[in-house]
């Protein structure tokens, strides 16, 4: 790389770690950038997996506060994600790289609905439950942990928009604040990231530049992405999201079609 293409992707490091930490969907930030810099996708896709792990463990620490309380939700559901974090590694390396690319979109345009819809839609659940007697599951039950599953599949494969899929399914399905909801986010993007990266370690060709690079910067955007992301209301938050989202989209279907 160049000085001013390392400069590059350093810069969409940290950018990509201050938008997982608040929202996600840092990825559609630093992939293009690391494609520029003319890295293979999967080279690209496999360093930019282990770069943003840093990340992600900053951003989590940043919410240690919002964590409180959460351990046992935690370590269920981060169970699961790493279920399916090492199962979409594996599928990275053996699928055609357009086998995800068609159905993302659609699956973040589902993850923003739910994500708008969230009040009202928890609003309903909580209201079925106290007509039926049946308690909140404090983990979101079965579905939550499919969906989970699933979710972290997908992270394992290429990352972008994890977040947003995860904080829509657990929004919906567990009884919690936003913010509290996003901190276990940011942990289960850390544990998806890290037995991803740790596979690729192993089997794929990585670019140790660009994986030193953004995991600097990504650090420090998760940093500055804690410091300001648990500032903002359930609602500033929630158009955050949607935002973010309906960019990745944009971005993912220019990508696929363009």
């Amino acid at each position: 790389m160049t000085i001013w293409e390392m400069l590059a992707v350093f810069v969409a490091g940290i950018s990509a770690g201050t938008i997982n930490t608040i929202v996600g969907s840092g990825t559609l930030i630093t992939f293009p950038v690391l494609l520029a810099t003319g890295l293979p996708p999967v080279t690209a896709t496999v360093s930019n997996a282990l770069g943003l792990v840093s990340g992600s463990i900053s951003g989590a620490i940043g919410y240690r506060a919002e964590l409180a309380g959460q351990r046992r939700r935690v370590l269920r559901l981060s169970l699961i994600a790493a279920v399916g974090g090492i199962t979409g590694a594996v599928l990275l390396l053996t699928l055609p790289p357009t086998a995800f690319e068609t159905i993302v979109p659609v699956l973040v345009a589902l993850a923003l609905v739910l994500v708008v819809l969230q009040p009202r839609i928890a609003r309903a659940v909580q209201r079925r439950r106290e007509r039926t007697g049946s308690p909140a599951h404090p983990d979101g039950g079965p579905l939550l942990l499919v969906g989970l599953l699933l979710a972290s599949v997908y992270g394992g494969y290429f990352t972008a928009a994890q977040g947003i899929v995860y904080i829509a399914l657990m929004g919906m399905l567990i009884n919690d604040t936003l913010q509290r909801l996003n901190a276990v986010k940011n942990v289960l993007a850390a544990v998806v990231n890290s037995i991803a990266a740790l596979f690729f370690v192993f089997v794929a060709e990585l670019d140790w530049t660009a994986v030193v690079l953004i995991a600097v910067g990504s650090a420090i955007g998760g940093q500055i992405g804690a410091t300001y992301g648990r500032r903002l209301s359930p609602s500033v938050l929630r158009i955050l999201i949607v935002v973010v989202g309906t960019f990745a989209i944009a971005q993912l279907l220019f990508r696929r079609f363009g």
